[in-house]
């Protein structure tokens, strides 16, 4: 399994109902609050066959309350 790491810009005032929102999915590894342009940041694990553009758009993308995502695809951990 690899992660990615997808941050995500919300709405004014919305950051804690798309927390909760994806919370609830039980997607996650982990989920952060952050500061700068992106409000969270997910830690998520996929397996080698799944299908990541999918996956986002089937499980995050369809949250209300996104504005923005970015998607970081990861190589090796060190």
């Amino acid at each position: 399994m690899k992660p990615i790491f997808v941050q995500l810009q919300c709405a004014p005032g919305k950051t804690y109902e798309v927390a909760d929102a994806i919370y609830r999915k039980e997607i996650v590894s982990e989920m952060y609050s952050t500061s700068g342009d992106y409000d969270l940041m997910l830690k998520i694990y996929l397996t080698e066959d799944q299908d990541i553009g999918k996956f986002i758009n089937d499980n995050i993308a369809t949250v209300p309350g996104i504005n923005r995502s970015l998607t970081t695809l990861t190589f090796n951990a060190f």
